[in-house]
């Protein structure tokens, strides 16, 4: 049995028995024989379908929500905000998919020639379990447009959240094994990525199981996009919004009670600012209200399991050994954990090099935009990057000289189902939602007519 413990109470909230090797091979080839008819599907018939899939997760919001914040621990206010972001896009997709896929017309010496983008048969998805929807929802949602079907291999600690999403596209009227969750352990995914069935796999998660999920779909010459760890800068110049700013950098490194790959996990100020800055930053940090994940009112809830807590007490703990000083916070309690705001963070302290999953953000000050550039690119991860600057020319200067996959200006680094989301370095490769995302996992097929 797989079960899953609530992080804010220590009960059980779900179990379920894990699938044998028997039934996996049977899910994998329903799956396969669905495709068949699956991907002769029209985008009018999909698009109705996913449509229905959308007003089943807005009319039934609440059910989804609480479900998510029982097994991981998320804000209800923030589960909800989660299941209506997964309600957009299906709505996009719907609306947008068979733009994104449309045959691209190409002159070249023959009477006709175009590229057409043609469904590949199964996908295969790893997730984790800090968006447990939305994570699978902007896998799913293009893939399903696109023609294909999919399986969903989720994290341990949310297999309630996975028959719930099987349950959404079924509930909106898919045809069976359209979309399937498979229960089943991590010692597990090896064998169904290098099922002959299975075509191409996604994994959202840590870099050891990037690189295991890279490793198998490259040896069976497999298709895969990986979407990994982030420790994402927040760079706040002097000629920024300071009010604006800090609201933002707040929502930033603290929602999901700091538990997202994209979260901003390295907070670097100019100089002449930092003083004032930092005062108020954690004023502000001070105000969120911890408690009961269940409450509307809560904006910090527990992590979603007493060893992330520990892991984040270590690394907080290295780094005042380091000469960091903690400004507020740092404090534990089971799988709750303060907010907490370090400062003195230098380049070869813990908290700057190590992805940071919780409520711990640390503070490392610049003189100047070249040392800022510097500061943020030293790092392995490549997700995402904001900046704060009321200089637009000086924003658009600075945006190719960072290396990530993502530059936002006066905002926070999100996922937006209309534009192209993923990493460089060890934060993975490829692109998720826009219509790069759709794209991925679709044969660009070259058509040629030629006429005697």
């Amino acid at each position: 049995m797989i079960k899953s413990v609530n992080p804010y109470n220590q009960q059980e909230v779900f179990s379920i028995e894990e699938l044998s090797e028997k039934q996996v091979k049977e899910a994998i080839d329903r799956a396969d024989e669905r495709f068949k008819s699956w991907r002769k599907t029209s985008f009018a018939q999909r698009k109705k379908y996913m449509l229905a899939a959308a007003e089943e997760l807005k009319n039934n919001k609440q059910e989804y929500a609480e479900a998510m914040t029982q097994e991981m621990g998320k804000p209800i206010k923030q589960a909800i905000a989660e299941i209506e972001k997964c309600a957009w896009v299906c709505e996009y997709y719907a609306e947008k998919a068979e733009k994104h896929l449309s045959s691209k017309a190409i002159e070249t010496d023959a009477e006709k020639s175009y590229v057409s983008y043609e469904p590949i048969g199964v996908v295969l998805a790893v997730m984790p379990w800090n968006y447990p929807y939305w994570q699978v929802f902007r896998f799913a949602v293009p893939a399903l447009m696109a023609g294909n079907v999919g399986l969903l291999k989720h994290a341990s600690n949310v297999m309630h959240c996975g028959e719930k999403i099987q349950q959404i596209f079924e509930r909106a009227g898919f045809p069976k094994d359209c979309f399937q969750h498979l229960p089943l352990n991590s010692s597990k995914i090896e064998a169904v990525i290098r099922n002959r069935r299975v075509k191409a796999v996604t994994l959202t998660g840590s870099k050891p199981a990037g690189s295991s999920v890279a490793s198998i779909a490259g040896e069976e010459i497999k298709k895969s996009v990986l979407e990994l760890g982030g420790s994402n800068a927040l760079v706040v110049f002097a000629d920024c919004n300071l009010e604006e700013t800090i609201k933002t950098c707040v929502q930033a490194r603290f929602q999901n009670t700091g538990q997202s790959c994209i979260a901003g996990k390295r907070l670097l100020v100019e100089d002449s600012i930092a003083d004032a800055f930092t005062e108020k930053f954690v004023k502000a940090v001070k105000e969120l209200k911890s408690g009961d994940p269940m409450d509307e009112n809560t904006f910090i809830g527990t992590l979603a399991r007493e060893d992330l807590a520990e892991d984040l007490e270590k690394q907080l703990k290295s780094s005042v050994k380091e000469g960091a000083k903690i400004l507020t916070g740092g404090k534990r309690d089971k799988a709750y954990f303060e907010p907490t705001v370090v400062d003195d963070v230098k380049s070869d302290m813990t908290l700057f090099k190590e992805e940071t999953f919780g409520p711990v953000i640390g503070i490392t000050r610049f003189k100047d935009e070249e040392e800022a550039v510097d500061l943020v690119n030293q790092s392995d991860f490549g997700l995402g990057v904001s900046i704060f600057t009321e200089d637009r020319k000086k924003a658009e200067q600075l945006i190719p000289q960072f290396d990530d996959g993502a530059v936002f200006v006066n905002d926070l680094v999100k996922s937006d189902p209309r534009l192209p989301f993923g990493g460089t370095k060890i934060s993975g490769y490829g692109r998720e939602l826009s219509s790069d995302g759709i794209q991925e996992f679709v044969n660009r097929k070259t058509v040629y007519f030629n006429a005697y």
